[in-house]
């Protein structure tokens, strides 16, 4: 069939003064011409600016709004980028296509239900209308014998996600990174067939099918995949070294080989590898892509230039990037500082101090951020925030003492401790299994008359193996009641451990977080006074989120959920080798580069003062006072880039 393509008559006349309003670098970018191009975009260099002009421009040459398609990573950020698109350019902007790969390969499927074995009517699941139903499926699969260990509902959709969004076959996952699981893998893939069976039954799908969905009609479907392209002629994906392979499927199929492609991103802010994010797909652009024009945007309007030269010194020791040095707009500041504290403590207390002193000098509280690699090494400053009363709050999840597992670990304590603790009987029943809040009741009642030979005649049958388990434990952690360290191990070794692999999908942090918690407790000599601390510490200066996000409040959070934001003075923690670089990354194929990307991407968060600090020694698996060696990252830096410094103790600290 013969085509017409109406072309523009004339020259465009563009309503926006492009060279007025960008540099060089962006200039180029947004006045680029057709095919494949990757715009490598500096932390701080106006990326999204870039990307809203490229649009604008894209417009004002005449291409019809309905011909672009703009995939992000959130729906609001689409919705911001055509927002300001609309205020450069009058034109029926609406008209765009934009929002996460999940909104438009919805958009696609309801065109094309029938060819992906849908109904047009069919229902989004959500995550939690997802997990019961997989948790009711799963549960015809759980063996008596091996119920303890079978994974929940939302570990198994956590896992089947990871192997759809990777491409990796769920049973080759489940034996290279889910060796807990192996026993119980034939029940669990048994379980995911059903749980596909059961949407289709029911016209239902879930977050990935409407990508897998898509990627699947653009496969099969040669007329839905040229349909797409000539509707979409121009694709723009933001954060593309975001994507997994899925996605960078998906996009490769709509825009083809030497198709007008844009991906926007920067390689050495690629840090989600743990949740499928694929490093080759903007890595490797330009050998998929060939004839791809490739730009870089070097011009950082974030940060001082003392920051931005030690940040350059860091990355230049990867070797897989696009090479490319920032450069600062803003006047000279000071040079970043490496700490080195005595232990843990100090490493809180001098950051409380110092974040202090910032206060006096003016800035605001919501101007700083303590950033660091895991949750768990934020919690002696946490408890030394709260002694001092600071208010801070957590963007990497709850305050760590009030965190579930956290607080299971302590009631097991509270119990070995005094046997009449009510609250923390009924918190440990319920981790049975097979006891619910009911049956926690009656065994309570029991417990609290001291008639623990009734109990077993009270409980199902299937909960009794558990209860003598619970017994034994207790006994055990009241003979370890002065080594509160030991009885926290001994928690987590007695079957918490397996009921956490069994029950959230980010086990491995929640291990994680009591592992440091028996480290931490390592300086106390009993129970009695880790839980009176811990009780001492804990609701001062305890506000929620919404009260401290409506006032001055300090910002803790991992580096990970840092990415993108800025802030005027920035604190990195735990800089030491196994910490920060992660000692597990480390023996993974690629691990040293990308933790060295995600220290790029702590440092580049600061604006205006850069803290690295990290303490000398630390107690370690029973060990008191193990020598810590300073990250490999700050052994690296060129020493003209920052300032050393040490922590030293004027006085003891107040009781």
């Amino acid at each position: 069939m013969k085509e017409y393509v109406l072309k523009p008559s004339g020259a465009p006349a563009f309503a926006v003064d492009y060279a007025r309003e960008l540099n060089e670098q962006q200039l180029k970018v947004v006045t680029a011409g057709d095919g494949p191009i990757l715009v490598i975009a500096g932390a701080g260099s106006g990326k999204t600016r870039t990307l809203t002009y490229r649009v604008a421009r894209l417009l004002e040459s005449g291409v019809p709004p309905q011909q672009v398609l703009l995939l992000t990573f959130t729906n609001k950020a689409a919705r911001e980028m055509l927002h300001r698109v609309e205020t450069l350019v009058k034109g029926e902007v609406r008209r765009i296509t934009g929002g996460t790969f999940h909104h438009v390969g919805n958009l696609v499927l309801r065109r094309h239900a029938d060819l992906a074995g849908l109904r047009p009517n069919f229902t989004i699941l959500d995550r939690e209308d997802a997990r019961e139903l997989m948790d009711d499926l799963a549960s015809a699969h759980r063996r008596d014998e091996g119920a303890a260990t079978f994974p929940k509902g939302d570990v198994l959709l956590d896992i089947l996600s990871y192997a759809r969004n990777t491409d990796v076959p769920l049973d080759r996952l489940i034996q290279s990174r889910y060796l807990m699981f192996l026993e119980v893998k034939d029940e669990m893939l048994r379980a995911c067939n059903r749980y596909s069976a059961r949407k289709h039954d029911l016209n239902l799908v879930d977050f990935d099918d409407l990508l897998v969905a898509w990627r699947d009609l653009l496969r099969k479907h040669e007329e839905v995949r040229e349909a797409q392209r000539k509707l979409w002629r121009y694709v723009l994906v933001d954060e593309y070294q975001d994507t997994n392979r899925l996605q960078s499927e998906i996009v490769e199929l709509l825009a083809g080989e030497r198709g007008n492609l844009m991906a926007v991103g920067d390689d050495v802010q690629s840090i989600y590898s743990f949740r499928g994010a694929h490093f080759a797909n903007i890595i490797g652009f330009p050998d998929r892509h060939p004839g791809t024009q490739v730009y870089k945007l070097e011009t950082n309007y974030r940060s001082v230039p003392e920051i931005l030269a030690l940040a350059n010194s860091s990355i230049r020791h990867n070797t897989r990037q696009f090479e490319k040095t920032l450069r600062a707009v803003r006047p000279a500041g000071g040079l970043p500082e490496v700490v080195a504290a005595g232990d843990p403590l100090e490493q809180a207390r001098f950051t409380v101090q110092q974040l202090l002193e910032l206060r006096d000098e003016g800035f605001d509280l919501r101007d700083i951020a303590v950033l660091y690699r895991a949750h768990y090494h934020s919690m002696e400053l946490q408890m030394e925030l709260t002694r001092r009363q600071v208010p801070f709050q957590v963007r990497s999840g709850l305050r760590f003492f009030e965190q579930a597992h956290i607080k299971d670990v302590a009631a097991y304590l509270k119990v070995a401790t005094n046997g009449k603790d009510e609250l923390a009987w009924k918190r440990i029943l319920k981790l049975v299994p097979r006891v619910g809040k009911a049956t926690a009741e009656k065994v309570w009642g029991l417990i609290e008359k001291d008639a623990f030979g009734d109990v077993k005649g009270r409980i199902p049958r299937a909960a009794q193996k558990g209860w003598d388990d619970l017994i034994g434990l207790v006994g055990k952690l009241r003979a370890l009641s002065t080594t509160p360290a030991e009885m926290i191990r001994a928690v987590l070794e007695s079957g918490y451990e397996d009921h956490l692999q069994s029950t959230f999908a980010n086990f491995s942090a929640r291990i994680d977080d009591i592992r440091r918690f028996a480290d931490f407790s390592i300086r106390f000599a009993s129970s009695e006074e880790l839980l009176s601390e811990l009780a001492l510490t804990s609701g001062v200066a305890g506000k929620d989120a919404m009260e401290e996000e409506a006032e001055d409040a300090l910002v803790l959070s991992t580096v990970h959920q840092a990415k993108g934001l800025e802030w005027r003075a920035v604190f990195v923690l735990w800089l030491v080798d196994g910490k920060f670089p992660d000692g597990r990354a480390l023996r993974e194929e690629g691990g040293e580069e990308e933790e060295r990307r995600l220290f790029y991407v702590s440092v580049t968060r600061a604006k205006d003062r850069l803290y690295l600090v990290h303490p000398t020694i630390a107690d370690e698996r029973s060990l008191s006072g193990v020598i810590q060696r300073p990250s490999r990252f700050l052994k690296e830096l060129r020493k003209d880039t920052y300032e050393q410094a040490i922590v030293t103790v004027d006085s003891p600290p107040p009781f």
